[in-house]
């Protein structure tokens, strides 16, 4: 078996290349064509491979889904125009009206608002700890089809009960899809907790130069796709394993079209191939700047698995390769939150995550400011907590930039 590392950067020579090129091209055309016209309809119907039409199917996105899927160790996978594109695909072609999902309450706040949305349209979501595996057994119903936890939650980085989780789904006979975003395919491997799915927001860690965006669906080949009762007759063809992803591309990127760009899928496969650099080191910062915070007196509480006092620091432990490049605290209410903000020179306050750069956001006040106090309050965001994604620079610069802007409360 060859490492992480060497199996992404070699991976696209495992296919033969054009022209002898290190890297898959990018492939602009949207439409192929067939000498024999029988051929082309061989490969609509799903009875040859071949590429049909560029919202499914593309070279260099093709090429991008077998990296991931070696990543992640897995049967599959499926590339999407964002990571929320992926999750809106799952819920919209594998649930129906009347069925019900369990989901962690600690999660990405897009992400909390799109299952709200289906909770709309007639698919009963219930919002649980999931830190517990307790939790998720008590919300379990008959109508139960899914049920879906981040591994590292964002902002406050609750570590979900994973294996127990997995152990739970695998008994009852539920569909189990981990967003593995927090932690990457390097940190963490999804399948070997019995996740059934696992998702990827591409545009974080694992294309992590903040250039692109994207998303992924990966099936671990863990379940038994003949037992779930939402496969259109139409997808139910000889290769049961392959059931779910194909109504997956098929609803979710031929009849809903959030497909990934080419030019996109090339830009997140190059910053793929240093994932473990990057990550190793961002993990390294985290840790340094965490263990800075936690001893000023300016800062209440740091959220962050790889600290002794964090609630899962033991399953982290046991669980990741590193504890990741999240982390997130809350200022002494003594703190003006906008001062402070605005006197970081080197860290960048911003959106997104995963990137080369350290990132600050408030978070009440962007990500999750349409949650609502209550909801917030629920999840334990205070108006003072700010969300840290880690980058790359040399640690000693990053905390000299927090202590530079902590002066006038040190």
């Amino acid at each position: 078996m060859k490492g992480f590392t060497t199996k992404i950067v070699h991976g696209d020579r495992s296919d033969l290349i054009e022209h002898g090129s290190l890297h898959k091209p990018v492939h602009h055309s949207v439409a192929y064509g067939y000498e024999d016209a029988r051929d082309l309809a061989a490969v609509f119907q799903g009875r040859q491979s071949g590429y049909s039409y560029g919202r499914q199917v593309n070279p260099t996105v093709g090429a991008l889904e077998k990296k991931i899927t070696r990543m992640e160790s897995s049967r599959e996978s499926i590339c999407f125009a964002t990571g929320m594109a992926a999750i809106g695909s799952l819920i919209f072609t594998l649930l129906r009206s009347g069925d019900h999902m369990v989901s962690s309450a600690y999660l990405f706040g897009n992400t909390n608002s799109l299952f709200n949305s289906f909770g709309r349209n007639g698919i009963g979501v219930s919002f649980v700890d999931a830190t517990s595996v307790d939790a998720v057994r008590e919300a379990i119903n008959p109508s139960t089809k899914l049920v879906f936890v981040e591994t590292i939650a964002n902002p406050r980085t609750q570590v979900a009960d994973l294996d127990a989780i997995g152990e739970l789904c695998a008994e009852r006979g539920l569909l189990y899809a981990v967003d593995n975003t927090m932690t990457s395919p390097y940190l963490f491997q999804p399948k070997d907790v019995g996740a059934s799915l696992i998702i990827n927001s591409l545009t974080k860690y694992i294309g992590g130069h903040g250039a692109a965006l994207g998303g992924a669906i990966t099936d671990t080949g863990h379940f038994d796709w003949r037992h779930f009762p939402n496969i259109d007759e139409q997808y139910r063809g000889p290769d049961t394993e392959r059931w779910g992803l194909t109504q997956i591309r098929k609803k979710g990127l031929r009849d809903f079209g959030a497909s990934l760009s080419p030019d996109a899928a090339h830009q997140i496969a190059l910053g793929s191939e240093t994932l473990a650099l990057r990550l190793t080191r961002q993990s390294d910062n985290a840790g340094a700047m965490c263990r800075f915070l936690q001893a000023h007196s300016a800062i209440r509480r740091v959220y962050y698995p790889g600290l002794d006092n964090h609630p899962q620091h033991e399953r982290a432990s046991r669980l990741f390769r590193h504890f990741g490049g999240l982390f997130s605290f809350e200022l002494d209410s003594a703190v003006d939150i906008w001062a402070f903000l605005n006197k970081l020179n080197i860290i960048v306050s911003s959106s997104n995550l995963g990137d080369n750069r350290t990132l600050a956001i408030p978070v009440a006040h962007t990500i999750y400011s349409e949650m609502g106090a209550e909801r917030r309050a629920s999840m334990g965001i205070d108006d003072n907590l700010i969300r840290i994604s880690s980058g790359i620079e040399e640690p000693e610069d990053l905390i000299g930039d927090l202590t530079d802007a902590m002066s006038p409360w040190s």
